[in-house]
């Protein structure tokens, strides 16, 4: 995936335009423009709020509702590390601090070269095989203090 690295309003008007007459148009709209450009920047919900007569406050609410949409720019590759009970039970938190101690970045954070996201998930759905976590979309279960280090040399290629 490919992002735009700046915002293009002629090119948010041409996304808006052709998935307007859809029903509900606001998620295909939200979801074009996050894959262009890889989040949704602020000009966009104002571009989109004014296209489909609605008010800022409500694709705001849209954007931050849903868990997938972006208002910065993440990075090249996104590292979700499950924070759940069953993972945390399975020994999740020296993981997680180990992820965040060898990346440099808490959660929530991208490292300073843009290369790796971090963010805390709240279940993959792999409770069988805790600790887990997805790098870019490839599962990783069974997660030890000793595979963060080669975990976090694959999110950095």
């Amino acid at each position: 995936m490919v992002f735009q690295a700046n915002y293009d309003e002629a090119e948010v008007a041409e996304i808006i335009d052709a998935r307007r007459g859809l029903e509900g148009p606001m998620l295909p709209i939200l979801h074009e423009i996050q894959e262009r450009f890889g989040h949704v920047p602020e000009a966009a919900v104002r571009q989109i709020a004014a296209a489909l007569n609605l008010t800022r406050a409500e694709v705001h609410g849209v954007v931050t509702f849903y868990h997938d949409f972006h208002k910065a720019p993440r990075g090249r590759h996104v590292l979700k590390v499950c924070r759940a009970e069953a993972c945390q039970a399975a020994g999740s938190d020296a993981i997680a601090g180990a992820i965040e101690t060898a990346l440099g970045v808490k959660f929530g954070e991208t490292t300073p070269d843009g290369q790796v996201s971090l963010e805390a998930v709240y279940c993959l759905g792999l409770c069988a095989t805790a600790p887990s976590a997805m790098l870019d979309r490839r599962i990783v279960g069974r997660l030890t203090e000793a595979k963060v280090g080669a975990l976090v040399e694959e999110a950095r290629l």
